[in-house]
């Protein structure tokens, strides 16, 4: 039975996904499923990822919003959105958090925030398993946005 967030999940996401990650993400292409590795950032339910407003990733999010992520023991689904350029000030709590868990990479050249189509795409999670030290836990997360 799917239960919401509590403090022992709540913690876990937190601690394994609250910094970079290489994640999978799956969207839909022509009815077909579409998978690549990006980097993810976790807070309160959601996946963060900087990208282009013209990728691939984005283009099939805006035909179907439905979406899935993968990782580290974690699987989920969910509801991808581009919610603005990351020096739009609604977001700039979030890019503080993003460009220090990115800080690695984030400067390299790989991200341009000069440039307008440059987008955050939140991942807002419905519903996920995930496995920590031999348990399983089937998580509820749409009660999260319903609140």
């Amino acid at each position: 039975m799917r239960e919401r967030l509590n403090d022992t999940t709540r913690a876990i996401m937190d601690e394994r996904f609250g910094r970079d990650n290489v994640i999978s993400l799956a969207t839909i292409d022509g009815g077909q499923p579409a998978v690549r590795y990006v980097n993810g950032y976790y807070e309160n339910g959601a996946f963060y990822v900087v990208t282009h407003a013209a990728s691939g990733k984005m283009r099939q999010l805006a035909e179907n919003p439905a979406a899935a992520v993968c990782g580290e023991w974690f699987t989920g689904r969910g509801v991808g959105e581009n919610i603005g350029h990351p020096r739009d000030p609604k977001n700039a709590d979030l890019m503080d958090k993003i460009r220090v868990a990115f800080a690695e990479w984030y400067g390299n050249g790989h991200t341009d925030e000069n440039d307008p189509g440059t987008c955050i795409l939140r991942v807002r999670l419905t519903e996920g398993l995930l496995a920590s030290h031999g348990t399983w836990y089937d998580i509820d997360f749409a009660a999260e946005w319903a609140e």
